[in-house]
């Protein structure tokens, strides 16, 4: 079936309803207390493989705009049939959904996600251009599924200001990716660099740097859902470890801007980067 061409379309039937509680079951294992319709779905040929689901919302954070302004798309949940994985359909999925904002005639759409996840990061933050300022501690409470149970629920709360010059710019190619050695040729400060243990896993270090400069680099595990697996009390060693960095940098004025994946000779590297003073993406 990958052969076959990817079709995103709404999704209205009770069958469809079925299905798309079956993708959701396969992605988020072991609950069945969240599961939900959703408005597009990606088929190849008659097989859904992913789907994306949001409903409109109002922005609470500049309450001096006017009404229709302030309305936003709460994208709530996006999956891909782990069959179907690293095929770019969680891309395609979500520029079909950004074409549909745009048909409503709204600005902004803003979801969470982990922020310890590098496989999210670099879809929401490298790939669609979007960008974080808002850390939320906990955000769902305890839960139970097979990708989070056992951690804090910690989440980045991002905004996708679709009509945005960077956006567009991004997607369109116009804005080529920097590599890290550009950031580090900007004078990025490294703010908390990991250290590999003798298990092969890499650990945060036991202190943050103080903040300084207008960029910055934060270091998360390349693979967290692998480490978790792996040893769930380094994860959680994570977790204590990121959330004060990002609230602080948040609290500091830094937003989130990139994100960059370095395949090194002897690991991998994950960091996102940090900007202080950008605030504007009309």
């Amino acid at each position: 079936m990958d052969d076959a061409p990817l079709r995103i379309r709404p999704m209205t039937t009770p069958e469809d309803m079925a299905s798309i509680e079956e993708l959701q079951r396969a992605v988020w294992s072991g609950n069945e207390t969240e599961v939900v319709p959703v408005i597009l779905g990606a088929f190849e040929g008659d097989r859904l493989v992913g789907m994306v689901f949001g409903f409109l919302g109002v922005d609470d954070a500049d309450p001096e705009r006017v009404a229709m302004a302030r309305l936003k798309h709460c994208s709530h949940m996006l999956a891909v049939h782990p069959a179907a994985r690293n095929r770019g359909i969680g891309f395609e999925l979500k520029l079909a959904q950004r074409r549909a904002i745009v048909r409503q005639g709204v600005r902004l759409a803003t979801w969470t996600y982990d922020p310890l996840l590098s496989l999210n990061a670099h879809l929401n933050i490298r790939r669609l251009g979007a960008v974080c300022r808002t850390y939320r501690r906990d955000a769902y409470g305890n839960m139970r599924d097979g990708l989070n149970a056992g951690l804090a629920s910690d989440r980045f709360d991002v905004e996708w200001w679709v009509t945005s010059h960077r956006v567009e710019a991004r997607l369109e190619g116009r804005r080529p990716p920097l590599d890290l050695v550009h950031f580090l040729e900007g004078g990025a400060q490294k703010v908390n660099p990991a250290a590999l243990r003798a298990d092969g896993w890499p650990e945060p270090p036991s202190a943050i740097e103080a903040l300084q400069g207008n960029l910055l680099l934060a270091e998360i595990p390349p693979d967290f859902q692998a480490l978790r697996a792996a040893d769930l009390g380094l994860a959680r060693a994570w977790r204590d470890h990121s959330r004060p960095l990002f609230e602080e940098a948040f609290r500091q004025g830094y937003l989130v801007t990139d994100f960059v994946y370095l395949r090194g000779e002897t690991w991998p590297r994950a960091y996102y980067i940090l900007l202080q003073g950008e605030t504007t993406f009309g």
